[in-house]
C-alpha cells in the first residue's frame, strides 16, 4: 500500500482535489491518502517529512508561504523524501505574467468560498422570508424590515443578504396585527421602513399604469395616507425600533444607513 501525505499552509483541500482526480487514472493501485492541513512552523514540516521517510511516501504540497515551501524540498532532499509542489510553479508563473508579487496567505481561498456560499445562503434566507413568510423563523434574522408595501422591503432585503447579512420583511396592512413572533424580537434587529404619502402613492400609481389593471384602493392616494398614518403609529408603539425614512432615497443610502444604526445600537 503506497502512501501520499498531502500537506498545506492551509486546508490542502485543493491537493486533495488534485490528487483524488489524478488517482483516477491509475485504477487498481492501492493508495492510501492522508492530509495534514494548517502547517504553520519549520518543526511541523521536518516532522512530516521524516513520517514520511519512515513509512517510504511521498508528500504533495501546497504550501503558499515562500519559507515552509523551501524548507520542506529541503527536509525532502535530505530525507530521500519526493516532495511534489502544486502551487510554487504556478505562484511563481502567474506573479511573473501579471508583475504582483502574490499575498501569501494560507486559507486565503477558503476564505473567498466561505464569503462565497455565505451569500448564497443569505440570498436564499431572504427570498424565503419575503414578505411576511416563515414568521415563525424571524428569529433567526439578523436584520427585520417592517414597512407597508412599496417602501422597499424586498429589494432592500436582496440587497443586504448580497453584503451577507440574514435579513427578512414584515409588511404592515391597514388594519391587520403584526405577527406575535415579530414582537418577541430583539427591537435592535428590526427597522421601521417610512415614507412621504403623497410619493407613494405616485409610485403605486405608476406601478398600477405598468400592470395596465386597476389596483383598487391600493393606489388611493386616501387610502395611501391612512396606511402610512396606520405604520407610524405602530412604528411610535414600539420606540425600541429604528425608523428610517426613505422617501426618494436609492437602496444602497438606505442599506448604508440601516447598518449604520445597527452598528450604533449594538455598541
Amino acid at each position: 500500500m503506497y502512501h501520499i501525505f498531502i500537506v498545506s499552509d492551509g486546508s490542502g483541500t485543493t491537493a486533495e482535489q488534485v490528487v483524488s482526480a489524478a488517482l483516477t487514472q491509475f485504477k487498481g493501485a492501492e493508495v492510501t491518502v492522508e492530509r495534514r492541513s494548517g502547517m504553520r512552523t519549520v518543526g511541523e514540516v521536518h516532522g512530516i517529512v521524516r513520517q514520511a521517510a519512515e513509512m517510504d511516501a511521498c508528500i504533495v504540497h501546497t504550501f503558499v508561504l515562500d519559507d515552509l515551501r523551501d524548507e520542506i524540498i529541503r527536509a525532502g532532499r535530505l530525507h530521500d523524501v519526493e516532495t511534489i509542489d502544486l502551487m510554487g510553479p504556478l505562484l511563481a508563473r502567474l506573479s511573473q505574467q501579471l508583475a504582483v508579487s502574490p499575498a501569501e496567505k494560507p486559507g486565503l481561498f477558503r476564505q473567498l468560498n466561505h464569503a462565497y456560499f455565505r451569500r448564497i445562503e443569505t440570498m436564499e434566507f431572504a427570498l424565503h422570508h419575503d414578505d411576511g413568510q416563515r414568521a415563525h423563523e424571524l428569529e433567526q434574522a439578523e436584520l427585520v424590515l417592517v414597512g407597508v408595501s412599496r417602501t422597499f422591503k424586498t429589494p432592500l432585503s436582496i440587497y443586504l443578504a448580497f453584503k451577507g447579512w440574514f435579513v427578512a420583511n414584515v409588511p404592515i396592512i391597514l388594519g391587520r396585527r403584526l405577527p406575535e413572533e415579530l414582537l418577541d424580537l430583539d427591537p435592535g434587529n428590526v427597522f421601521g421602513l417610512t415614507v412621504d404619502p403623497r410619493r407613494l402613492a405616485e409610485l403605486r400609481q405608476a406601478r398600477e399604469e405598468r400592470w395596465g389593471t386597476a389596483l383598487g384602493e391600493y393606489a388611493d392616494e386616501d387610502f395611501v395616507r391612512r396606511e402610512v398614518a396606520y405604520a407610524d403609529e405602530i412604528f411610535r408603539r414600539h420606540a425600541d425600533w429604528a425608523v428610517i425614512t426613505v422617501t426618494d432615497k436609492p437602496i444602497e443610502e438606505i442599506g448604508s444607513e440601516i447598518l449604520a444604526l445597527r452598528g450604533e445600537r449594538r455598541r
